[in-house]
C-alpha cells in the first residue's frame, strides 16, 4: 500500500495542479469565500447532469431569493418549480425542498459538515455529500466525479476511463495532500473539465503532462463512449413541454392546451401521468392541471 501511495503522489503533483487551478479556474459565482454551505449544496445539486454555464444564473437568483434553508422551505412548490426553469430533471427541485426541511428540523437550519450526516439528507448522494464537506467546510475528503476519475485513470494508470468502482475513492484519497487538499480536489475536477476532456484532450496545456502515463503510452485506446441519450421524441421531451406550459401559466391549464403540445396522444398521456405520479403536476376538481402548491 505504501508503494502505491508514493507512486500516486509522485505522478499527480498537488502543487502543479493547484498552481494551474489558481491561474485557469472558471469564475463561477459560488467559488468565493462568502458562499455559504447552503450555497455550495445548491450548486452541486443543480450542476448534476447540467452544464455549469446554465446553472450559474439560476443559482445566483436562488441564493439571492432563498439565502438559507429556512427561507427556502417557506417557498411554495410551484414557486420553486418555476424558479428551476429549464435546468432539467425537476425532481431535483422537489428533493431540495425535502432536504432543506430536514436541515431546518434536525440541524437547526445549518447544513451539516459531516459526510455521514450529509448522506442522510434526502436526495444527497455520495459525491454531493463529499463535495459539500470538502468545498464548504474544508474537509480533506476525496471528491470523485467523472472528471476526476478520468484524470486519475489517465495520469496514474495510463488507461482510458472505465467503469466506476469503489476503489477509486481510496485511490483519490491517497492522492490528497495534507495542505490545500480541497483546492487540489477542485483543481482535479477543473483539469478534467477543461483540459483532460473525454474528447480532444488538450495535453499540451496540461500541468502534469510530463508525469502522465497515458500520454507517455501514446494515448492508448479511445475512451469507451456511452451512446448519447436521445432526447428528441422521448417522453422526457414531452414532459418538458408540459412542464414549461404549466410554469408559464398564471392559472390552471385545460386539457386541450396540453393535447396541442404533442402529436402522439398515447405518449402525451403517458408523460402527463408520470408528472402527476412524480408530484410535479396536479389536477384540480374541474380537470385542469397546475403545478403543485
Amino acid at each position: 500500500m505504501t508503494a502505491i501511495v508514493a507512486r500516486i503522489v509522485t505522478k499527480l503533483c498537488p502543487n502543479k495542479v493547484i498552481n494551474w487551478y489558481r491561474s485557469n479556474a472558471r469564475k463561477l459565482p459560488w467559488r468565493n469565500s462568502s458562499t455559504s454551505p447552503w450555497g455550495v449544496l445548491l450548486s452541486e445539486v443543480m450542476s448534476h447532469q447540467t452544464q455549469v454555464e446554465r446553472v450559474a444564473p439560476i443559482w445566483q437568483e436562488w441564493i439571492e431569493r432563498w439565502p438559507t434553508p429556512a427561507a427556502f422551505v417557506q417557498a411554495g412548490t410551484d414557486e420553486i418549480l418555476r424558479a428551476w426553469g429549464s435546468l432539467g430533471y425537476p425532481r431535483r427541485a422537489l428533493r431540495l425542498k425535502e432536504c432543506a426541511q430536514v436541515i431546518v428540523d434536525e440541524h437547526g437550519g445549518e447544513v451539516p459538515e459531516d459526510v455521514d450526516k450529509l448522506l442522510a439528507l434526502p436526495g444527497i448522494g455520495d459525491y454531493t455529500a463529499r463535495a459539500v464537506a470538502c468545498f464548504a467546510y474544508g474537509k480533506n475528503v476525496p471528491v470523485v466525479d467523472t472528471n476526476v476519475r478520468r484524470v486519475v485513470a489517465r495520469v496514474e494508470r495510463g488507461e482510458a476511463l472505465g467503469a466506476p468502482g469503489k476503489k477509486e475513492i481510496e485511490q483519490v484519497a491517497a492522492l490528497l495532500p495534507e495542505q490545500n487538499g480541497p483546492e487540489f480536489s477542485v483543481g482535479l475536477m477543473e483539469l478534467g473539465a477543461l483540459v483532460c476532456t473525454a474528447r480532444a484532450p488538450k495535453c499540451e496545456e496540461c500541468p502534469v503532462r510530463a508525469e502522465c502515463a497515458w500520454l507517455a503510452a501514446g494515448k492508448p485506446e479511445a475512451e469507451v463512449k456511452k451512446r448519447s441519450q436521445r432526447f428528441v421524441g422521448t417522453d422526457r421531451q414531452v414532459r418538458g413541454k408540459i412542464m414549461r406550459l404549466l410554469r408559464e401559466s398564471d392559472s390552471p391549464v385545460e386539457q386541450k392546451l396540453i393535447d396541442d403540445l404533442w402529436h402522439d396522444p398515447a405518449q402525451l398521456s403517458r408523460a402527463l401521468f408520470s408528472l402527476l405520479e412524480d408530484g410535479l403536476a396536479e389536477q384540480d376538481e374541474k380537470g385542469y392541471f397546475h403545478l403543485p402548491r
